[in-house]
């Protein structure tokens, strides 16, 4: 069985992991989007509240199960038998990082091999950091989460 990770704060989703996510699945027997946990940052949705939205958007998915972890990556693929990780790239700056982290990881763990997908090019400019700024300053951030999240982001 082919067992992919997509590892992630996913602090919120956007429309860019759901498009690599989307791409993925017909690669692999099962995904695991990993929402990791790193008690050192500051997160704008807790864990449960990013477990709850990622269940919602992935519905329906048959070979996708969303789980938390702590620790390192490299260890939660050994816990859930994952011999793949899917990454998004957007830019020459997130290849450069990517990579140099599945080459650490590679040392780790031989057996997980990392597998880059590049973002589409109306995708490059959205991340997790970008909605959350617009987030805290009460803008508007429907063209870049899905629609299932709206409703998590939005809650008074």
């Amino acid at each position: 069985m082919k067992i992919a990770l997509f590892p992630g704060s996913f602090d919120p989703i956007t429309i860019a992991h759901v498009n690599i996510l989307q791409r993925a699945t017909p690669l692999f027997d099962k995904i695991v989007i990993g929402i990791g946990l790193n008690s050192s940052k500051q997160n704008f949705l807790t864990a449960e509240q990013r477990l709850q939205i990622l269940e919602t958007v992935f519905t329906g998915y048959k070979n996708i199960e969303i789980k938390t972890y702590e620790g390192l990556t490299v260890d939660f693929c050994r816990k859930i038998n994952a011999t793949y990780m899917v990454r998004g790239i957007r830019s020459a700056s997130d290849f450069e990082y990517e990579r140099a982290i599945a080459q650490i990881n590679q040392t780790m763990m031989p057996e997980v091999e990392t597998i880059l997908l590049l973002s589409k090019p109306e995708y490059s400019a959205i991340s997790s950091t970008i909605v959350r700024d617009i987030l805290r300053n009460h803008g508007d951030v429907s063209p870049f989460v899905p629609k299932e999240a709206l409703e998590f982001l939005y809650k008074p």
